[in-house]
């Protein structure tokens, strides 16, 4: 799809600098610090990476070979280096910091557990050790479907310190999506749970494996199974093992695989809502590296913060900055198992003040959804020991930038608005808060190394402030994807398909401002044509969610005779539904004030009310589904993975 000329909407002009208290103490704290290392980065792009990977990573095998590009893009970082990720998260802390709490974890139900990094190392050994004795070894593929408890990354770890390469399966998916995963990656073996909790209600992960595996799926031998919930399962004894019964007598010890740095760390399968899905291919030594330069550059964070990232492991945050990143650089990572909303819409607050979370990161939905229940409910807690704040998943809208600034983070605490992706396995563009002063709605600046542009049609760099384009990075980095899992012709047909393949294609419409600022525009089907106006979906969202009425809203096309595609707007209120899902002088209040916030070419020719958005567990709103619904078509999306499916029917006026 072109995207040439697309129209910018939102002008945010507001600038946020970090406070004196917050420069005095960041790690990067002034522009000169930063300025060098960009520098370097453009002056000797090869020798800026690999002085970083000697620096941060503890190698086996020194690496003498930087970046192969000989086979591109089928790019190859430290390839003659050997390392073992586990080691690097665990292993290297045990002498200084082995007291030091590794993982906090919070049930729903409220169970507590804390591991230190010498605890947590030696329940990855006995794993580890439990994995060899099932016989699984260097290369094999294991898939992960597990609740969001420590046992999960207890399992990543230890797939990772003898070289096998995991697969997790986000715990909401359905049986038949866990079936599609495991069979594309041949998995030898599936870890799973009884159940997990979930909204006040068991999620049953053991029935849902079951019903995969007598469907298809020949090449499981084994599958492990952890009691979470201690609900009733069925048991097929010459397959299953209990988790407690494989650790059983397994040695506190467990030599690390030396793997090359090119080895597979993980496949990752983008959640599409229709065709094959894609595994993600993510190598050990160059995604390693970007998880802790970005937490230490984003993150800027220190021996005692308390990192709570509130992502599941089942989505590239959960690896990055949950699993691999926070452990890396020798954090403290929490974990909450369940919803933020029970047993009430304050959980989140409730559990940032007992456990003292100092750096919290989540995506803007479950922002706009807490929003949504007012300023009163996070007033009960005690907030003060928030330092820094971050966004993810998908560009946030300014208002709930401004709300998150003001009633989370007391005007105090910088908000890191990151831009990345399953397949870029880091942040890219994202805020160095110590230095770069913030915009509501903007991630700012490229992280250093990071070499993205907004171009247009014929890959010609858009130096026009405010005018869209498509983003791309022009040079390979260490930690993006190597390919699609038994699929490289769709990897190069994917990212790689336009400008004679020399710039990695995001699949995001974006502008520059006057300042050089990012602002993601939306996916690049997401790109409204309105009588020849190209519009960014995000922006007309923006200027909805900005009305004092609105928490939400979503913004899809459907076909129109006359202007081409009319936007339908879907609306969640602060307060409560109109009956029957119609309000005809709020939707023309709201036709009016998109049109004096925008112009009358992006008001709404239909507006929708509903209590919820379509939303997946991990936040993400399915857009296709929208987009279904707005053009009447019958839904054969996979929507199992919703928050609440139930929502359907408000969404085609059925309710």
């Amino acid at each position: 799809m072109s995207v040439q000329n697309i129209d910018s909407v939102l002008q945010e002009e507001r600038l946020f600098p970090p406070s004196s208290d917050f420069v005095q103490a960041a790690a990067i704290n002034d522009a000169e610090t930063l300025a060098a290392l960009r520098r370097r980065a453009e002056e000797d792009y090869e020798g800026f990476w690999g002085d970083l990977a000697r620096q941060e990573l503890d190698w086996q095998t020194p690496f003498n070979n930087i970046l192969d590009q000989s086979r591109a893009p089928h790019f190859r970082w430290f390839h003659d280096g050997r390392l073992n990720v586990s080691y690097n998260c665990l292993d290297r802390h045990l002498e200084a910091r082995g007291d030091h709490p590794a993982i906090i974890f919070e049930g729903e139900q409220h169970d507590i557990k804390t591991l230190s990094y010498r605890e947590l190392h030696a329940q990855v050994c006995r794993f580890a050790n439990a994995l060899k004795a099932q016989g699984i070894a260097k290369g094999d593929r294991v898939v992960i479907y597990m609740p969001m408890t420590p046992e999960a990354v207890v399992a990543m770890q230890a797939c990772a310190r003898i070289g096998a390469v995991h697969s997790v399966v986000f715990g909401g998916f359905s049986a038949e999506s866990l079936k599609d995963r495991i069979e594309d990656a041949g998995a030898r073996m599936l870890i799973t749970a009884d159940g997990g909790n979930r909204g006040g209600k068991i999620i049953p992960l053991k029935q849902a494996a079951d019903k995969a595996l007598a469907h298809g799926c020949p090449s499981i031998e084994r599958v492990v199974v952890f009691k979470r919930t201690g609900h009733d399962v069925d048991f097929n004894a010459e397959r299953d093992v209990w988790w407690h019964d494989a650790i059983d007598g397994m040695d506190s010890s467990c030599e690390p695989e030396w793997v090359e740095a090119e080895h597979p760390l993980f496949l990752l399968y983008t959640s599409g809502s229709t065709g094959k899905p894609k595994g993600i291919q993510h190598a050990s030594g160059g995604y390693l590296l970007g998880a802790i330069l970005t937490m230490k550059w984003v993150f800027d964070i220190k021996d005692d913060d308390i990192y709570w990232c509130t992502a599941d492991v089942g989505w590239i945050t959960g690896h990055t900055y949950v699993a691999y990143g926070p452990l890396a650089v020798g954090s403290t990572a929490l974990i909450y198992e369940g919803a933020p909303t029970v047993p009430d819409s304050g959980r989140f607050w409730d559990i940032c003040e007992r456990h003292k979370v100092s750096v919290f990161y989540t995506a803007p939905t479950a922002i706009r959804a807490l929003m949504k229940c007012g300023d009163d409910i996070p007033a009960k807690y005690d907030l003060s020991t928030l330092r820094l704040l971050g966004t993810v998943g998908e560009p946030i809208n300014p208002e709930a930038w401004i709300w998150y600034h003001k009633v989370i983070g007391g005007e105090r605490c910088p908000i890191v608005d990151t831009w990345w992706q399953t397949e870029t396995g880091c942040n890219m563009i994202a805020p160095v808060p110590g230095v770069v002063a913030t915009k509501p709605g903007s991630c700012t600046l490229p992280l250093p190394g990071v070499m993205a542009d907004v171009v247009d049609d014929k890959g010609n760099s858009i130096r026009e402030p405010n005018k869209g384009g498509y983003l791309v990075i022009t040079k390979p980095w260490p930690s993006m994807l190597r390919t699609i899992w038994g699929d490289d012709e769709r990897y190069v047909s994917t990212y790689w398909p336009k400008f004679d393949g020399k710039y990695y294609l995001a699949g995001d419409s974006a502008r520059r401002d006057k300042d050089g600022y990012f602002w993601i525009m939306g996916r690049i089907d997401d790109v409204l044509n309105v009588s020849g106006h190209r519009l960014g979906t995000m922006e007309v969202e923006s200027a909805l969610v900005a009305h004092p009425r609105v928490a939400e809203a979503a913004v899809v096309g459907r076909p129109d005779e006359i202007k081409g595609e009319a936007i339908f707007a879907y609306v969640v209120l602060k307060g409560d539904r109109p009956e029957g899902g119609v309000d005809r002088a709020l939707t023309k209040e709201l036709r009016a004030w998109v049109a004096e916030q925008i112009g009358p070419i992006a008001k709404p020719d239909d507006i929708r009310y509903a209590d919820n958005l379509p939303k997946t567990r991990s936040g993400k709103i399915m857009r296709r589904l929208l987009r279904s619904i707005a053009q009447g078509e019958e839904i054969t999306q996979d929507t199992s993975t919703l928050e609440n499916e139930g929502i359907l029917l408000q969404l085609q006026g059925k309710a």
